[in-house]
């Protein structure tokens, strides 16, 4: 097909210079073929694949006819999800940005009536919308169609599937019927071509002929993989390949969540996006993710229309999707605009075959991956590291140590150990001497003894840990029990003495009382007749008696051994203090005491009650965090920063027992590590939150 610029098609200069401003000269394939008879007011069906260009081939149109003089609804345009419609609204602000006059107004659920209701008002010419909310506003009567001159429905074969059918029929038969029918679609099948038949005059069809449905540019992979141990893969080839902007489908939303925590846990900047969250937290995702703010955005298939980020390098199918159709809609996030991408499917058991049906579909042949080692992962890490230093190195912009490197020379050391030293400090820190050694040998048992968490994570230019060695080349294995490394400390050990709960003083400390002297308990002996433990016989130890105390209840004697050699021990001198038989209360010793009479008001006084103990309730769960009352917390603080750091609810939080230094909460069991994830990047009061399981 012959190439087309854009100054070749009969535009405006207004229209043209937008283009300019946009950095295109040159019209893609589709744009070339379709924004001629769209310009002629010709009714259209445009087939091709995902991130060809179809958005410019009918917005490009739809700018140049609308009249900027009258104030109505002059074109419509469908879009099956939300983030497609802010898509493709953010394209025709780009495009009409030169012709004063045009409004272009997005509508979609989740957004705020009054916003889309001043919108209207203000007569908007061009709405984008999805068909739900397109009804809403058409029931309020707050939207009228009867000026529209051009629909366009955007990835139909999307919103049939969808359930929008009915929808899209009502919206249809309420413009008027010389309207301009626009269809533009990836796949076309049955019932998409009865709405064109239904729905448009004399439709001129306009599809970009090809040997595959995907596009070239992108390297598509997939390796056979149990289930178990897909986030180890995923991991390692993240490291191996050093990617740094990618998105990773799941078929569930529980899935979403779940890996979502493990990329987190692992030290990985990671965000979910499915249809349980709010407009505004999934718009504050994608504009994370536009931003470079994440490294990769897990996401089910309502992200696999409309995310359009240019310079996304790989598409993870963590879950394959259920047909070939979706398949091409996913990848299509990657490999943008002629640039170069990686698609990286994983499959395990059966699903090997749905390989084959998505290879028939799509007319491409995918290649099948070997697991990279844990050797090879540490080699490309290296590698890595060695390409920036090169970097760094050629370019000479380094501050020079040359006085350190002398006194360490002088010292005797060698200048290779000096180099090996740095390096090895950059890589792993000063702490990684501390860390296990992995073993040499390549295989399942090479496991590494932990994983460094958010905080402990090394910069992208030295690589990240590498991934659980769990993998051969086919059917990877877990490692033998007695090949497991040795468990490291607990997070309680780890923690330091002060951060630990204390225990109350004893009672006499409080009072300011000296330690009394308790005498010690006479073990007891077993009889050689019976299972009764009984006591030898045994004279009590004297004990002062002032006139003022209380005497102590008598002690039933216990029964005497039948042996003679268990006969009774004679009683003691005074001054000698043998074992008793009978162990005093501190209530008992301290009352034999003489005491001044300001100290016995004190020792009056109760003891404070221990606070009584309370049970969590079953569908919660305790977490422990590291502030308290010392540093001011309230637990509204508590319950402010839940809600704050993981947009959920502030009822997923139940009892706040704020302690001296550290708090205990309640939450919802189900969202119990998220919220720990979430907490560990946030701060009370200026101090840095740690928050674990109580």
């Amino acid at each position: 097909m012959t190439s087309k610029l854009f100054s070749e098609l009969g535009l405006s200069p207004e229209l043209l210079k937008a283009i300019d401003k946009l950095g295109f000269e040159q019209a893609s394939p589709i744009q070339a073929v379709a924004i001629p008879p769209l310009m002629e007011g010709l009714d259209i069906v445009g087939q091709s694949q995902t991130g060809s260009g179809k958005t410019a081939a009918f917005g490009v149109p739809a700018v140049e006819k609308v009249d900027v003089n009258l104030r109505v609804v002059q074109v419509l345009i469908l879009c099956p999800t939300r983030e497609l419609a802010v898509q493709v609204s953010e394209e025709i602000h780009k495009l009409a940005l030169f012709k004063r006059g045009i409004h272009a107004l997005p509508i979609y659920g989740g957004q705020s009536y009054e916003r889309q209701f001043y919108g209207l008002k203000q007569g908007a010419q061009i709405v984008i919308g999805t068909p739900g909310r397109i009804m809403d506003h058409m029931r309020r009567g707050t939207l009228r169609l009867d000026t529209v001159k051009m629909a366009i429905l955007d990835e139909a074969d999307v919103m049939l599937n969808m359930g929008f059918r009915d929808d899209i029929e009502m919206i249809l038969k309420s413009v008027p019927a010389e309207r301009q029918t626009v269809f533009f679609s990836a796949t076309m099948p049955a019932a998409i071509r009865d709405l064109i038949q239904k729905y448009s005059r004399n439709p001129k069809s306009v599809k970009i002929e090809q040997k595959a449905m995907t596009v070239p540019t992108v390297e598509q992979v997939y390796y056979e993989v149990d289930r178990r141990y897909k986030i180890e893969l995923l991991t390692r080839l993240i490291d191996i390949h050093d990617l740094k902007l990618g998105i990773i489908f799941c078929n569930t939303k529980r899935m979403v969540d779940d890996l979502v925590e493990h990329l987190e846990a692992q030290g990985y900047m990671a965000d979910r996006l499915h249809g349980d969250m709010t407009q505004n937290m999934r718009d504050r995702v994608m504009n994370k993710f536009r931003k470079s703010g994440l490294e990769f955005l897990v996401a089910t298939d309502v992200a696999a229309r409309g995310i359009d980020v240019d310079d996304v390098q790989v598409v993870f199918n963590y879950d394959l999707p259920y047909d070939g159709e979706d398949y091409v809609h996913r990848i299509g996030r990657t490999g943008r605009k002629g640039r170069s991408g990686r698609a990286i499917s994983f499959a395990s058991g059966r699903e090997v075959f749905q390989i084959r049906n998505i290879e028939r579909y799509t007319n491409i042949r995918m290649i099948r991956g070997t697991i990279p080692s844990v050797n090879q992962v540490e080699e490309a890490r290296a590698n890595v590291f060695l390409h920036k230093l090169r970097a760094t190195l050629t370019t000479g912009e380094f501050k020079r140590n040359d006085h350190l490197i002398e006194r360490l020379l002088e010292e005797g050391f060698a200048s290779t150990d000096i180099a090996s030293a740095l390096i090895h400090m950059l890589q792993g820190g000063e702490s990684a001497p501390a860390r296990p050694q992995r073993p040499e040998e390549e295989g399942p048992a090479d496991r590494p003894a932990d994983r460094p968490g958010r905080q402990d994570r090394p910069e992208r230019g030295g690589g990240r840990e590498a991934p659980r060695g769990r993998y051969d080349e086919r059917s990877p294995q877990r490692p033998d029990r007695d090949q497991r490394p040795a468990r490291g400390p607990s997070n309680y050990e780890q923690r330091s003495y002060e951060q630990r709960p204390q225990r109350p003083a004893p009672a006499y400390e409080r009072r300011g009382a000296p330690e009394p002297q308790r005498p010690r308990r006479t073990e007891y002996a077993a009889p050689d007749r019976g299972n009764t433990p009984v006591r030898p016989t045994a004279a009590r130890p004297p004990v002062p008696a002032p006139a003022a105390r209380p005497r102590p209840a008598a002690v039933p004697k216990p029964p005497t051994p039948a042996k003679p050699q268990a006969a009774a021990v004679a009683a003691p001198a005074p001054e000698a203090k043998p074992a008793g038989e009978k162990t005093f209360s501190d209530k008992e010793i301290l009352g034999s005491i003489k005491m001044p009479e300001a100290q016995k008001s004190v020792q009056a006084k109760p003891a404070p009650k221990a606070k009584a103990s309370r049970a969590t309730p079953a569908d919660q769960t305790r977490l422990w965090i590291n502030v308290g009352d010392a540093q001011g917390i309230k637990p509204i603080d508590i319950v402010n920063v839940v809600a704050g750091e993981t947009g959920l609810p502030g009822k997923v939080v139940g009892t706040v027992d704020v302690r001296e230094r550290h708090v205990f909460v309640d939450v919802s069991t189900e969202h119990a590590n998220s919220i720990i994830s979430k907490l560990k990047r946030a701060e009370i009061k200026g101090q840095k939150i740690k928050v674990k399981l109580a």
